[in-house]
Formats: C-alpha cells, sequence, structure tokens
C-alpha cells in the first residue's frame, strides 16, 4: 500500500505542478509507448491527457496480473479477480485472474472473428451477470468502444444509443430477473432495431439464462444458385454465447492511444436526447489506479464491492475496471438491497465475502433503514472485514449519516461512514475523504474536500467567488483531471453548451453548494432544485435534511410549487419508516416547526404529504423534477430511467385527487391548491 501523506500539500501539488503529479500516477500503469507529454491543453474542446501514449487498458486489468511470476511481484494468476453472488438465482461463483483473462480473450476473439476492431462500436445490454463484465473487458481488449444500456431500459431508449453509437455488434442475454418478475431482453432488442433509423448492427450475440426458456437461432443459409446468403439478407445475425465463441482463438491485446475512446456511456438529457459521455482510455486508468489506493484505500487481493450496476458510471468505473487495475478484488452482485430477501441482503454479502470497502447510494441505506430501523438483521452478520462505507449517487442526508454510523455501525468506530460526490461526466470521485491518503474528520451532510486534480470553486450567478458559507454554482476550473469525459459523442456544440458556456475557464457541474471555512464542500442538489420564496434562495436539500431528521421519517423529498405572491413554496413529500402511525395533520406541524428551527423563518414550509414511496431512477435518484411537474399540474413525461413506474402513477393519483375542485362561486383567481394526506 501506498506511504501516507497529507492531503493539503499532495491537493496543492496537483493544481500548481499537474504534469510532476500525474506523471507520478501514471507509474501506476503499464504503457506500451510511454507518455512523454503529459497534457496538452491546447486540445479541443478538452485538453488532453497522455497524447504521445498508448497502452491496452484489458491487459492492466487482468494479464499483467497474470504473468508476473510471483504473488510478490504482482502475479495473481490464481487470487480472484471476479465474485459473482446473485441473491435472485442463489448462484456463486469466483473467476480467479488467470479465468477471467481466459473468458476475455476469447470472447474478444470471437468478436474479432465476426469482424469488430478497433474504434468499432459495441452495445452491451446485459443484466448483472458475469458476462457483463466479461464483455466490457473483451472490447477493451480489441480496441472497440462499448457502450452499455442498462439491462431492462425499453426499446425506444435502446434504440436512440443505438442510432447514436452506431454499434456493429449487441450483446444482450435471455433476460433480466427482478424480485416477483423476469424481463425478456431478446423481444426488446428486436422491437428496438425495428424502431432504429441507422444500419442496423451486424450481429447479436445472446447469452442464455437457465431461467428462461432456450432460444434457438437458425443457422445461417449459405447462397444458392438463386438465392443470395442470409448474410446478405438479414439486417442482423443472431447468435448464441457459447455457439460464438466455440473455436475462437484468444485475441491478444491490441494497444490503442490513451487518448483512443474506452467507452460511452449514456446519461439523461433535458432535451429528452440522452448525452453519450466519451471516456478515453489512458486518463482513465490513471485516475481510477489512483483513487483507489488514495481515496477508498484498496489494494491487491482485497475485496471491494460497488453495489451499483455496470448499467451506470459507477459500474463501469468500480466494478470493472479500478478493482481490477489495482490487482483487488471485485463484487458482482445481483439483487436489491431489501427484498432478497430482506433488510440483511447487503451485510450477508459483505461478511460472506469479507468485503473490505462497500460503496452504495444513500437510498439503499434509507430502504435499508425502512425495513430494519434498529439494523437488527446486521446483527446476524459479521461485518469485521468492513473498513468503510462508502455513499454517492444522493447527497448522503445527515439522518441517513446518524442511522449508518450511529445504529447500523454503532459498534464499529473504525469504520467511517464516507459521503463523496461525482457525476457520470467526471467517472471518478470529485470531493471525498480520502481514506487512503489522510482521513481527515467527518462532518455530516458534506461530501468533504476537494479530490486532487479537481480545481473546485463556487461562484455566484455572475461567475463572482462567494465568501465561505455561501450557496452557488459549483464549478471545476479547466483543464479537467484525467478520467474525466472527452467530449460528447459525435456532438460537440451540446458538450460546449452544456457544460463550458456559462462560467467561461470552468466546467458547469449543474450542482449547487457552498465551501464552510474548513474547505469541506456541501452539495445540496441541483441547481435547478433551488426554491425562490419571497426573494430568498432557499436549499431543497436544507429542508429535506431539517424533515429527514424527524423520528417517523424514512425519507424525502422537497420541491417548490410556484406561487404568485412568493415564487415558490416548498411543499415535501414524505415516506414514513415502517410500523409508523403518526396524524397527518400532527407530522405536518411537526415538521413545519422543524424546518423553521433548523433553518430559519423564512423558511416556512407549505405542506408535508405522507407517500407510500417516492418514484426514483433505478441508480437510486428521486425524480424531484417529475415530482415538481406533477405538483404543478404541468404535463410530464415517465422518465425512462424509472424504476417503478407505478410509484410515479399512485403519487400522480394522490396529487391529483388531493387539488381542490373549484366551482363557479369559488373560481378565483390565485387560490390556494391544498395538497394534504
Amino acid at each position: 500500500m501506498n506511504v501516507k501523506h497529507e492531503y493539503r500539500p499532495v491537493y496543492q501539488t496537483s493544481l500548481v505542478d499537474p504534469a510532476e503529479f500525474w506523471t507520478s500516477a501514471a507509474e501506476a500503469i503499464d504503457w506500451d509507448v510511454p507518455p512523454t507529454q503529459v497534457v496538452d491543453t491546447t486540445a479541443r474542446p478538452v485538453a488532453r491527457w497522455f497524447p504521445d501514449a498508448r497502452l491496452n487498458t484489458s491487459f492492466n486489468a487482468l494479464d499483467r496480473h497474470v504473468h508476473d511470476d510471483t504473488a510478490a511481484e504482482g502475479g495473481r494468476a490464481d487470487q480472484p479477480a471476479l465474485i459473482y453472488d446473485s441473491a435472485m438465482t442463489g448462484t456463486r461463483g469466483v473467476f480467479t485472474y488467470a479465468e477471467l483473462l481466459r473468458e476475455v480473450s476469447v470472447l474478444a476473439g470471437a468478436m474479432s472473428r465476426l469482424g469488430v476492431g478497433i474504434g468499432d462500436r459495441v452495445v452491451i445490454y446485459l443484466p448483472m451477470i458475469p458476462e457483463a463484465v466479461i464483455a466490457m473487458l473483451a472490447c477493451a481488449r480489441i480496441g472497440a468502444v462499448h457502450s452499455v444500456v442498462f439491462g431492462g431500459f425499453a426499446a425506444p431508449e435502446l434504440a436512440a444509443r443505438i442510432d447514436d453509437a452506431e454499434p456493429v455488434l449487441i450483446i444482450t442475454a435471455s433476460g433480466g430477473l427482478e424480485p416477483g418478475r423476469k424481463i425478456e431482453y431478446p423481444p426488446i432488442v428486436l422491437q428496438a432495431l425495428d424502431i432504429a433509423e441507422t444500419t442496423a448492427p451486424r450481429h447479436v450475440i445472446v447469452k442464455q439464462r437457465k431461467q428462461f426458456p432456450t432460444i434457438n437461432f437458425a443457422a445461417p443459409q449459405e447462397a444458392t444458385e438463386s438465392l443470395p446468403s442470409s448474410t446478405e439478407t438479414i439486417a442482423a445475425q443472431w447468435l448464441d454465447w457459447d455457439d460464438a465463441v466455440r473455436d475462437a482463438e484468444p485475441a491478444d491485446p491490441v494497444p490503442v492511444a490513451a487518448t483512443d475512446p474506452l467507452y460511452i456511456l449514456y446519461t439523461s438529457g433535458t432535451t429528452g436526447k440522452p448525452k453519450g459521455v466519451v471516456r478515453d482510455n489512458g486518463g482513465h486508468a490513471v485516475a481510477l489506479a489512483w483513487s483507489m489506493r488514495n481515496i477508498y484505500d484498496v489494494g491487491p487481493g482485497q475485496v471491494m464491492w460497488a453495489a451499483s450496476d455496470v448499467g451506470w458510471v459507477v459500474g463501469h468505473s468500480y466494478i470493472v475496471y479500478a478493482p481490477l487495475l489495482v490487482g483487488a478484488t471485485t463484487l458482482l452482485y445481483e439483487g436489491k438491497p431489501v427484498g432478497t430477501p430482506d433488510a440483511g441482503a447487503f451485510w450477508r454479502v459483505v461478511a460472506e465475502h469479507k468485503v473490505r470497502v462497500l460503496f452504495t447510494a444513500p437510498t439503499a441505506l434509507r430502504a435499508i433503514r425502512k425495513a430494519d430501523a434498529e439494523a437488527k438483521l446486521a446483527q446476524n452478520y459479521d461485518l469485521s472485514s468492513l473498513r468503510a462505507l462508502f455513499c454517492a449517487g444522493e447527497r448522503l442526508d445527515p439522518a441517513t449519516y446518524e442511522w449508518a454510523t450511529g445504529t447500523l455501525l454503532a459498534d464499529r468506530t473504525d469504520c467511517p461512514v464516507v459521503d463523496h460526490w461525482w457525476q457520470t461526466e467526471t467517472g471518478w470521485p470529485i470531493c471525498a475523504n480520502l481514506l487512503g491518503l489522510q482521513q481527515l474528520p467527518i462532518k455530516a451532510g458534506s461530501a468533504s474536500v476537494p479530490v486532487p486534480g479537481f480545481r473546485l470553486r463556487v461562484l455566484d450567478a455572475e461567475g463572482n467567488p462567494v465568501a465561505p458559507g455561501t450557496e452557488g454554482n459549483i464549478v471545476i476550473g479547466l483543464p479537467l483531471p484525467p478520467g474525466a469525459l472527452t467530449g460528447l459523442w459525435h456532438d460537440e456544440a451540446r458538450f460546449i453548451r452544456s457544460y463550458m458556456e456559462a462560467f467561461p475557464g470552468h466546467y458547469l457541474t449543474g450542482d449547487s453548494g457552498y465551501f464552510d471555512d474548513d474547505g469541506y464542500l456541501y452539495v445540496l442538489g441541483r441547481s435547478d432544485d433551488v426554491i425562490n420564496m419571497a426573494g430568498h434562495r432557499l436549499s431543497a436539500g436544507s429542508i429535506e435534511a431539517a424533515i429527514a431528521g424527524h423520528p417517523a421519517v424514512a425519507e424525502c423529498a422537497v420541491i417548490g410549487l410556484p406561487d404568485e405572491l412568493k415564487g415558490q413554496r416548498p411543499i415535501a413529500y414524505v415516506v414514513l419508516k415502517e410500523g409508523v402511525e403518526l396524524d397527518a395533520a400532527q407530522l405536518r406541524e411537526e415538521l413545519v416547526a422543524r424546518v423553521r428551527e433548523q433553518i430559519g423563518a423564512i423558511a416556512a414550509l407549505h405542506d408535508a404529504v405522507i407517500v407510500a414511496a417516492l418514484p426514483k431512477t433505478r441508480s437510486g435518484k428521486i425524480l424531484r423534477k417529475t415530482i415538481r411537474q406533477i405538483t404543478a399540474g404541468d404535463e410530464y413525461d415517465t422518465p425512462s430511467t424509472i424504476e417503478d413506474p407505478a410509484v410515479l402513477v399512485a403519487l400522480a393519483d394522490q396529487i391529483i385527487a388531493a387539488r381542490p375542485r373549484p366551482t363557479p362561486e369559488a373560481d378565483t383567481p390565485g387560490t390556494d391548491p391544498v395538497v394534504s394526506s
């Protein structure tokens, strides 16, 4: 493990002398052509890192750990590389580094045999099974660019990504498993190919799962005197995974430029068209390797579990690439935090596989807390292996933090609960408590301090720095560090418009927050979640934190309701802990008092509505914008990323039913709608 350093001088070095800092970090990577130039700041639309270097990401994640002679020198052929744990099927499995390398090399060879090469795009539409990791690494091995689409996305969303990425190959499975239901993927792929306007992919590979009926694919038909071959007449040939890899020659890693794209990952855009975030090979490998040692304090042979999905950036960075780059063991989990079978699922996995670091979303902890408020199920498992619990995806509200530290891990004062903040676009943490560098004091509600490489500032609307304690727009000074996005796929104009125009010389994160006097950053939420009330800017996140501290509240969402007089008024939608029964009027009074007491008299909570559940994306983010649209009576679309559409329907029905129905006598302008439980 690396020698510990003080955070402040390391951070300053990364800003004052980035060439020295990242040259040192790049020594953790094996290069085919080592970099002689660290950064090209003249490149557009953003700076390019290690522009004259060449490497292969798959080689760095696998081969070099296998082919070194001894474990002392880094050889890890027989060490577990990937642990697979499916709560949906009861399946457990382990791939050593040698076994994973063999699987990846053979699939890469099969892909090459189908004509996939450097720069070709491959759409991966798979559930949380080992083949998802294998497919991503196989693409990296031959220089293909993978674009992972979250398994179960509807056909129109898949079609939009096919149209944008123009893949030559789609890799999918017979289906995915959710509690109580199965989702068949091939019909979705067929519909997406029918909707897509681009040239269809040449091949579709399907991994058959025994939980689904076996699909028999038609064999290719040779040409006859009167008919052409099926490869000329069928848009896409469908192949069984096992048939595709049978007799394939293992592929060697292909060196690519450090600036060549490794993957495209689509994130939702405000215009409805998804944004294809592009990540390069070289900067990505350097940044992730550095982060594993310095942020997460995970090294060779240790187990890291990112309880996410490979379809999200967390899955890309910390399920697939980062742990393998440093010779650690990564864990792939197919299941939920609750219901598979209960709220002790995560703690079983931690104990069974000796997890050192668990990375999850605050919404998962809130779901566990809602079902098991006293964390009694966690007491059934040995969590002594756990070094830290990291959270990201949404702000870790102080109430959930207090529960995690004071109830869940009450007897583990040596196991910090760390909130850290980053985005799909940055690819790795912007702010964190760097446990492998220097563990700093933790402040509830804060994502801690800027990570080396990220020149963070908080600016007002005119672009001026604000004083500590003053909320503003969080931006990152250019150049962005290695590992951050290098653009949007074939859309430079949108990249500049979305991230670079608002504050010249800076990347716009789209989040608002403030620094305290110690340099800790408090991320309060998206900039459009700010509530403007009677000329005062109120953070929805601050109001939520006050409400979440109520002992009956499991989680909440606060939005601003349009008001002709005050501009906006805050309304809270509240989910109660299981087993709690409370009069709605009493709860409302108590929450209004809490908000007024903790934020100030100006923060007058207009109403608190008890709901059964809050609509969320599949990555755990609460759909505040959609809730705001429903509450205001605006038209809205069901987001493609929604986890359970029924939750949104139920909430909309409740809101609509509670609206006052004006009569001819009482239909006067400005009448306040009353939203109550």
